[in-house]
């Protein structure tokens, strides 16, 4: 960009002195000729070589070729019977359209400036205990079941997991949200985050080229590969439209003059012409905005934790009808959480403190929510004679007690008849029933939880004209129910297995009308099937999750669904000002064209219909950003 920058300067300081020359020395044409070749060919080199390397290799037709045929014969037309040269025009199309190159060249930059911090997460070393000593290497070297060391303020260079240590970690980088992720010892970090606090060491679990960095960078990296309607068709539509223009332009040169008195008086106006002609057609505003509006949605969205793998997905959240959605770990926040206590013989305190006591040392996420609704492990009791029946429950002698922990089915193998609960009205989950020494103690409800914005999710996408929510889940009919009154889908499944869902989305996809598109989305690790069935997958509660990056089409880096209706509005949007831009150019370019065939339109039009167009549909879709 600097070097072109420099170029033009100069370009425009040569022209001067070159106008100052035409005026002041009265030098014969030819001269005078060579006087503007000089700020034409500082300003011209690289169009005319891209020109001529078209020409060779059997693709001529693209602006470049136009440029050069219509600056040239700019050039060449004062060398005509009665035509006036046009030297300063044809050296001032070549300066602004190399104006307007330049202002494509920044905003690509600034469009990829919004992306760059996706780009910035690649780690560049990571510090790693070999021998006894801390070695600094690529990340690329570090083995799988290795430790790293990360010190605050450094980024965790590969994915894993913490064996030491707690600490902060800055995720904004990969979510788009500013709020950091607490972790400790056992959780699992990925890498691209940066440690703000403490420090940590970290049981490298996967490669460097298989990491969570690696394969967001590359998804990026990738995502123009897959071009939208409005870009394919754009493309398509300039190799067919230039090779018109240049026929266009030469029967406007060659056949009017046949009408007049004088065919070679009349070549010079009519060449004139078609050469205006030539520089208003140049489909530069097309070629060049559209795509960069696409590229600059991307970046955008990936701004805001929202990786969009091609601009024909954007196409199809443009038109979403139908949304399905998985429900654990989408709509739901996919981890257990005590829902209520209701005890018969003992305090609600006690009897959690004895189911947690006795599923101490289970690794079941019902045994974690017990826990944590009592983390008082630190206490004094005395837990022994852990006992596990496989699909019942636990058994476990606490401070002297047998206390049984489990389901239904434990509780009749106890000889206790179970009654139901008046209590557990409006509650969906898992019952976890309690007996202290063979008799009945009282139970605990325990369900997943809702997440924060799930019921905000469908209402934003309903005002999106979303008009079909659908819930699929493997979970029981009461459960689904309850999650389905919560979050106000239109419909639900349940007791669902995923080649059932695969059905359903069949099912859905085939009842669908023309221009309508159906989304599924899922948690990426099983889902993958359905997934890839729907004509956009979204995953959800990506970070760190190979199967989602893998299967889906659009990836969310955090677990909030409203996500997804931002991801619709900015599709809509982006699409917009790609045919803000598509309009606003074919219509000047067809009314200068028209003037420029009755000989209405100026080269300083021409200029104008080009570049002057192709500058304000760049600065436009800057607006997808």
């Amino acid at each position: 960009m600097n070097r072109k920058l420099i170029r033009i300067i100069l370009t425009a300081v040569l022209l001067a002195g070159a106008w100052l020359v035409e005026r002041s020395a009265g030098l014969p044409v030819w001269q005078v000729l060579l006087v503007y070749l000089v700020p034409y060919l500082l300003i011209s080199y690289d169009v005319l070589g891209e020109a001529i390397e078209g020409i060779m290799e059997g693709d001529p037709f693209d602006e470049d070729f136009l440029m050069s045929l219509a600056t040239v014969g700019a050039l060449l037309i004062g060398f005509l019977p009665g035509a006036e040269p046009q030297f300063i025009e044809g050296v001032f199309v070549m300066l602004f359209f190399q104006l307007g190159e330049l202002f494509e060249d920044y905003a690509e930059d600034k469009a990829r400036a919004s992306i760059s911090g996706l780009m910035d997460i690649r780690p560049d070393v990571a510090f790693v205990e070999r021998g006894g000593k801390t070695d600094r290497v690529g990340p690329e070297e570090v083995r799988v079941g290795e430790t790293v060391i990360v010190k605050p303020g450094e980024k965790i260079p590969l994915d894993g997991t913490v064996l030491e240590g707690c600490s902060s970690l800055n995720t904004v980088a990969l979510t788009g949200e500013s709020m950091p992720r607490d972790v400790q010892a056992g959780m699992e970090v990925v890498s691209g985050c940066v440690n703000l606090s403490g420090v940590l060491k970290v049981r490298v679990e996967k490669p460097f080229s298989e990491s969570t960095a690696s394969k967001i960078i590359q998804l990026v990296e990738h995502a123009s590969e897959n071009k939208s309607h409005s870009e394919s068709f754009i493309r398509r539509f300039a190799r067919i439209y230039t090779p018109v223009v240049v026929l266009s332009a030469l029967v406007l040169a060659f056949l009017p003059p046949f009408f007049y008195d004088s065919y070679a008086a009349a070549f010079g106006t009519w060449l004139y012409r078609a050469l205006t002609f030539l520089v208003v057609s140049c489909p530069c505003a097309l070629v060049i905005s559209i795509p960069l509006a696409f590229f600059a949605g991307i970046g955008g969205a990936s701004g805001k934790g929202i990786l969009i793998k091609g601009g024909n997905y954007m196409d199809v959240l443009a038109k979403l009808s139908t949304v399905v959605f998985d429900k654990t770990g989408t709509l739901t926040r996919g981890t257990f959480e005590v829902e209520a206590v209701h005890p018969e013989t003992v305090s609600e305190q006690e009897l959690l403190h004895l189911a947690a006591h006795a599923e101490r040392f289970s690794t079941h996420p019902i045994a974690v929510a017990l826990r944590t609704a009592y983390p008082h492990e630190a206490d004094r009791c005395t837990v022994e004679d852990i006992r596990e029946t496989a699909g019942q429950g636990i058994t476990a002698r606490i401070n002297g007690r047998t206390v049984s922990v489990g389901n239904a089915r434990m509780m009749q193998s106890l000889g206790i008849t179970l009654h139901p609960c008046t209590r557990c009205a409006g509650y969906a989950g898992t019952t976890v029933h309690v007996a202290i020494d063979g008799e009945y103690a009282g139970h605990i409800v325990i369900s997943d939880q809702l997440k924060e914005d799930a019921a905000e999710t469908i209402e934003r996408l309903k005002r999106l004209g979303v008009n079909r929510t659908v819930m699929l889940t493997g979970d029981k009919e009461d459960v689904a129910a309850l999650t389905a009154a919560q979050t106000k889908v239109s419909e639900y499944h349940a007791g669902l297995l995923p080649a059932d869902k695969v059905s359903h989305i069949e099912r859905i996809l085939a009842a669908k009308k023309d221009g309508e598109t159906v989304a599924f989305v899922g948690d990426g690790i099983n889902d993958a099937p359905v997934l890839a069935r729907a004509d956009v997958g979204i995953a959800m509660g990506a970070l760190g999750s190979d199967a989602a990056i893998e299967a889906a089409d659009v990836v969310l880096m955090d677990d909030k669904p409203s996500k997804i209706a931002l991801a619709i509005r900015l599709s809509r949007r982006t699409i917009f000002i790609a045919r803000e831009n598509a309009w606003f150019a074919i219509s000047i370019k067809v009314a200068v064209l028209v003037l420029a065939t009755f000989g209405l339109a100026s080269m300083g039009m021409a200029v104008f219909a080009d570049v002057g167009v192709m500058v304000l549909a760049v600065l436009n879709a800057m607006r997808a950003r």
